[in-house]
């Protein structure tokens, strides 16, 4: 009996590293101007970026339906296999309750794990569970993990831009606007499912100062998953990121994953926003 591993497109996996992996992304939706994209699938992240200088009004997403993850599922079971499923948190969307009412026709043999969090937060949730999986644990035991150490997934990050946040209702009009005049770039945090505002600072530098600040306050975990991520056409804000943070990383690991955000969280987020996930420490 083998252990499939399912998750939506808002963990930031590419479908063709997802594939290698033996994992399943299934992509939420993304509108734009009337038309409806595949996220990670028609619509890639640097084509949404282009996207949002010329649309008419800010892109919508929608949530995956019981029906789409129904048949992924009833797969795994006649196939005689079990299946962890690792969404974005529940609080953010419904994917999350769809993936439970889909597995309520299949239990003890799917289990869904709503991660509490999103993009590389869930991303590297959802790769401690393959290194669980390779272990050979059973999906009981993979998803029981999961729930235990899921509270230690941080996930923080500085927004470039206040616009999208605004125009998305996440930031009041008027604390956008007073933000982007001060040049303000905040440093935001997924917890407990939910995004908050960690701090708050003038330019780029101080805000990527600001961020290093908070990771290493949290203390980062190195034997598990770490992820960088990022959002825009290009990473170049990012690799200005990990020069600036060097000291924290050097000795710690020969490379940092990154991944870039996709159009589930980049429609809220906008361009130019820079991320590290991570599990901090006990």
């Amino acid at each position: 009996m083998r252990v499939k591993l399912i998750s939506d497109s808002a963990c930031d996996m590419t479908q063709a590293e997802a594939k290698k992996l033996g994992i399943t992304v299934l992509p939420l939706k993304t509108i734009i101007d009337g038309e409806v994209y595949l996220d990670g699938v028609t619509l890639q992240a640097p084509e949404l970026y282009a996207r949002l200088k010329t649309c008419k009004s800010l892109p919508t997403t929608s949530q995956i339906t019981p029906a789409e993850f129904e048949p992924v599922f009833k797969a795994a079971a006649e196939a005689g296999d079990e299946a962890v499923v690792v969404t974005i948190s529940g609080k953010l969307s419904g994917t999350a309750q769809s993936a439970a009412v889909a597995a309520g026709e299949y239990e003890g043999r799917v289990y869904v794990v709503d991660s509490g969090s999103v993009t590389a937060g869930q991303n590297i949730l959802l790769r401690y569970a393959l290194r669980l999986r390779d272990r050979g644990m059973s999906a009981g035991e993979i998803a029981a993990e999961l729930e235990r150490i899921k509270s230690r997934v941080c996930l923080l990050a500085r927004v470039d831009t206040l616009e999208y946040l605004m125009k998305g209702g996440r930031l009041s009009r008027a604390a956008g606007i007073a933000g982007t005049i001060l040049n303000i770039k905040p440093v935001i945090a997924v917890e407990n499912g939910e995004i908050k505002v960690l701090g708050k600072a003038r330019g780029t530098r101080q805000s990527d100062n600001l961020l290093t600040q908070f990771v290493a306050r949290r203390g980062v975990e190195f034997d598990l998953p770490v992820m960088l991520v990022y959002s825009g056409t290009d990473d170049t804000l990012l690799q200005s990121y990990i020069d600036g943070s060097r000291p924290l990383w050097e000795g710690h690991l020969a490379e940092l994953p990154v991944t870039a955000i996709g159009s589930t969280i980049g429609t809220h987020a906008g361009p130019g926003a820079v991320g590290v996930a991570f599990f901090a420490k006990e």
